[in-house]
């Protein structure tokens, strides 16, 4: 929340169709959302853009001292030559596959018999937190011997030169001390064409989510690295890794490592952080489940959602008054299933409302690499 906005967050159930018709006064329907027009009377995509503006409203499951949950004055610009309130209007698609980075290695320039080293340096959340500058480790092999004639150290077999990395990154830690982590415990290698060498960053550990409503288990991760191979062996004394004289082969970057996007636990943790701005009262959430009588969640466990953002300034220009602060904007975040009637729906008529929606998060990527519960277990899929 580093903007401030004060936020509402509407879950849409997959269970519950959006209002389209009464006010918000019908809303009776615990979690049923609806759109309405300035005299509360239901919006839909044929009216909204008529209404001077327009609220979001969902019903409660605990309507003691409560009416519905609602947002504040929404005033749309669907056509040329008007004014709104609206600063950003946008989308994030949900998209359930959590995208990791793979590098490629090519163009060897060793010779036969040098010795020559491969160091990766993988960042995240988690490992950063376990490993100074990153979790570094190094294999170093001696290029294999080839037949080529009168002066046999004028080229190198690439081929073999990359299965012997392949097998030196594939090999265990030595050791059983638990701080001897195996590169298999982070990546895929493989040889492609017998001229690259393929480094697929596996996906990584999802921690378990507690039962305490209190804590907030939903933390993204991304695991990034570096990838370094040079001439000698492997030093630990400089944090640079390798010496630009002495690189031996390209590595590039062919897919950078992205988060999944609109995921159940993500949505569920929305509504905990967000959750003081719902309630009329009881604004804590306590880790006695019984003292949470206002917090309601309206998440569908495993499901995906496209999220639609609507940041806004008071419509009301004579409520701001002047003085030495930044004046607070609201912001409406609409979570609905991905792909659903109810999305769909939820986009048109704030498509009639505020104009075309775009879709920040763009297309969803789902070349990735996976990994079960036991480490040594993989697959690769391309789609």
């Amino acid at each position: 929340m580093a903007d401030f906005s004060l936020t509402t967050l509407f879950v849409v159930p997959s269970d519950v169709a959006i209002a389209n018709s009464g006010s918000t006064q019908d809303l009776t329907t615990a979690g049923k959302v609806g759109f309405y027009r300035s005299d509360y009377t239901v919006a839909t995509a044929g009216n909204i853009a008529a209404s001077p503006y327009f609220y979001v409203a969902q019903g409660r499951a605990n309507t003691y001292l409560q009416g519905t949950k609602r947002s504040d004055k929404i005033k749309g610009c669907a056509t040329a030559n008007c004014t709104s309130n609206v600063t950003e209007w946008y989308k994030v698609s949900g998209c359930a596959t959590p995208v990791t980075q793979i590098t490629d290695v090519t163009d060897f320039v060793g010779h036969c018999g040098d010795v020559l080293t491969l160091t990766l340096r993988a960042h995240s959340s988690y490992i950063d937190t376990l490993y100074f500058n990153g979790f570094t480790r190094s294999v170093t092999v001696q290029a294999p011997c080839c037949d080529c004639g009168a002066d046999p150290c004028d080229t190198v077999d690439v081929s073999a030169l990359i299965d012997q990395f392949i097998e030196k990154l594939e090999e265990a830690a030595p050791g059983t001390n638990p701080d001897n982590i195996s590169f298999s415990t982070f990546w895929n290698f493989e040889n492609i064409d017998g001229t690259t060498l393929r480094i697929s960053a596996k996906a990584l550990t999802a921690y378990g989510v507690p039962c305490d409503v209190a804590a907030f288990p939903f933390e993204f991760d991304r695991m990034w690295f570096r990838t370094f191979i040079y001439s000698g062996p492997a030093t630990t004394a400089d944090f640079i890794v390798d010496d630009n004289c002495d690189v031996v082969a390209t590595a590039t970057v062919v897919q950078d490592a992205n988060y999944a996007r609109g995921l159940s636990t993500e949505i569920a943790q929305l509504e905990k952080n967000y959750y003081s701005y719902q309630a009329g009262y009881l604004k804590h959430l306590y880790r006695m489940a019984g003292f949470n009588q206002n917090f309601e969640s309206y998440v569908s466990d495993g499901a995906i959602y496209d999220t639609f953002y609507i940041k806004f300034n008071e419509i009301d220009k004579s409520a701001y008054v002047w003085g030495d602060f930044i004046h607070e904007d609201s912001q409406v975040i609409i979570a609905a299933v991905s792909g659903s009637t109810e999305s769909s729906l939820v986009e048109t008529i704030l498509e009639a409302a505020l104009g075309t929606v775009v879709d920040a998060a763009g297309t969803c990527i789902t070349t990735t690499s996976t990994t079960t519960a036991a480490p040594t277990t993989t697959t690769t899929t391309t789609t």
